[in-house]
């Protein structure tokens, strides 16, 4: 059907060139909200009466005409009819939908994969400062990050995964002195144990390698302790680094990797700060008052004008942003994704202005934002609010733990970003057709147990390259042209979800395909009856279980043969 419909849009466009020159609509196809009533529809001779003066019937029937005149719609249309003030249904010829499986099977991992783009797309995602283990909201960001990041590399882009986080601010400090005290002596409780200190039992641990000296490394830094509790510089550098180490050791275990760590030290140290203050104040965007600096924000939208640089001489934290964006896009990346808690919506219109005013070249609305709300975890039917390795919070390991990296990356990945989300550990672990991530890796196991039995029993050939041979014509139940159909939704989905920011599209459609393929389990006996079909069925079923894996691996979830 795809390539069908490619050569139809082409047809059409010949046909609209024909019956209405120089006209300005695109040619479109869309798709028809009933079943019933064909496989494309067009509405262009409605777009067209007014322009031209035409009753919009009278259009259709020429367009129709124009369109059966040429060879893609000989090929591959069955009828087409005009419906209501204008519509024009068309309704394909079996072959249309049946070349899908035979394009599954020739692309294989690369079906939906557009070539390359030469374009650059930065995602930064995660961005957990080295306080304490990743909690469940870092495993959001982890999985819609990640997720996005294979959905951009689909449609041809560059992809660069960037983490970005403080190694020196306040929070940096208290891990510090919090550590100190555990050095010392002292606990959560005892007096003299600081109110703003951080109560986990990881801070224990890491005094405990502190004080016997270890080095720790993490993916971008090394280091070793003095394991002297008065060396408060070596306890810093040492927590972070250790934090760091943990924060890797949670990442490979959810199966997510970054290309660059980006220090917002770094952009002090470096004087890109201060150059993008600097660019604000001669581009005569900002304004002193009361001692401070001010970014005439409201010029760009913003709700009011914002301070910059404090009366004593400190930036509020919005401008390191600023200078870090402003150096993603000289960086040469001319499309940046941030995958953020929504508690950072209030920075969004102030960012963007600041890059606005710095006149650098940044187009408006750059960077596009992905974010995501808080996780409700419930296990056992109550929630679960602590973690005794963090003392606060349920952590991301904690989840990996208690159910799987399937489970976790698919649940959260299964919501929009925007929606608060319950995590249901019970239901995770069910295996059952309530389980979503469960119901779809089933389908694909499913698929694998009949190819393995037709293989064995009927002594078929079920590599691709041999299915890809057999004749498709017989693919013509409702339940066989409901699934190619669905299979054939698979790259435009891709692209719509990459251009949507919404991987949770993704998740939507693998459990349709998975309901289509149970459905045609239901209906059809694979391997007993008629011989001659089993060839067509299995193609259609290798081509099924392509396009669960191809769609599970954008997830970062894997498709089990076996369950």
């Amino acid at each position: 059907m795809i390539q069908a419909k490619e050569q139809l849009l082409a047809a059409l466009g010949d046909a609209l060139a024909e019956i209405a020159p120089g006209a300005a609509v695109e040619p479109a196809f869309e798709n028809p909200k009933q079943a019933a009533h064909g496989d494309l529809a067009c509405t262009l001779a409605m777009q067209l009466a007014r322009p031209l003066k035409q009753n919009p019937r009278a259009l259709a029937q020429a367009l129709i005409a124009a369109l059966q005149a040429r060879p893609a719609a000989q090929q591959w249309v069955e009828s087409m009819e005009i419906a209501g003030p204008g519509f024009i249904n068309i309704r394909l010829k079996p072959a249309a939908r049946q070349q899908v499986v035979a394009q599954v099977l020739a692309e294989a991992g690369h079906f939906g994969v557009r070539p390359d783009n030469g374009r650059k797309v930065m995602v930064e995602f995660v961005s957990a400062n080295p306080t304490g283990p990743l909690h469940v909201g870092h495993g959001r960001q982890g999985a819609l990050g990640d997720a996005l990041c294979n959905l951009y590399a689909t449609q041809g882009w560059q992809v660069h995964r960037e983490f970005y986080y403080n190694d020196a601010g306040v929070q940096i400090g208290t891990l510090a002195t919090s550590t100190q005290c555990r050095l010392n002596g002292l606990k959560p409780g005892d007096a003299g144990w600081p109110e703003s200190a951080y109560n986990g039992e990881y801070i224990a641990d890491i005094a405990d390698a502190f004080r016997q000296q270890a080095t720790v490394r993490a993916d971008d830094r090394e280091y070793t302790a003095s394991g002297d509790p008065a060396d408060l510089d070596s306890i810093r550098q040492f927590a972070v680094a250790y934090l760091r180490h943990e924060q890797d050791l949670d990442l490979r275990a959810f199966g997510v990797r970054f290309d660059h760590y980006y220090l917002e030290s770094g952009l002090y140290s470096s004087g890109r700060v201060a150059e993008a203050v600097q660019k604000l104040v001669d581009a005569g965007k900002t304004f002193e008052d009361g001692g401070a600096l001010w970014l005439r924000s409201t010029d760009y939208g913003d709700d009011k004008d914002r301070v910059m640089r404090k009366s004593d001489g400190t930036f509020t934290y919005f401008v390191p942003d600023v200078a870090y964006h402003i150096h993603k896009w000289q960086r040469g990346f001319d499309k940046v994704v941030n995958v953020q808690g929504s508690d950072h919506h209030g920075t969004i219109a102030r960012v963007r202005a600041g890059l606005q005013a710095a006149g650098v070249g940044i187009p408006a609305g750059f960077p596009d934002y992905v974010l995501h709300k808080m996780v409700t975890v419930m296990k056992g039917g109550e929630e679960v609010k602590i973690s005794k390795r963090a003392g606060s919070y349920v952590t991301l390991r904690d989840l990996i733990d208690w159910t799987s990296r399937d489970a976790v990356r698919f649940f959260l990945i299964s919501r929009k970003a925007d929606t608060e989300f319950i995590f249901d550990v019970d239901l995770a672990l069910q295996a059952n057709d309530e389980n979503p991530v469960f119901y779809v890796q089933y389908a694909h196991a499913r698929i694998c147990s009949v190819l393995a039995k037709y293989a064995e029993e009927h002594r078929g050939d079920v590599s691709a390259a041999a299915l890809a041979a057999a004749d498709l014509s017989g693919l013509v139940a409702p339940t066989e042209v409901a699934l190619m159909n669905k299979l054939a939704e698979y790259p435009e989905m891709l692209g719509r979800a990459a251009a949507d920011l919404a991987p949770h599209d993704v998740a939507f459609y693998l459990r349709d395909v998975a309901s289509a393929y149970h459905s045609y389990y239901a209906a059809v006996r694979f391997l007993d009856g008629d011989a001659a079909a089993m060839p067509a069925r299995m193609a259609l079923l290798q081509a099924t279980a392509q396009v669960l894996r191809n769609a599970l691996a954008v997830l970062g979830v894997s498709a089990p043969s076996k369950m």
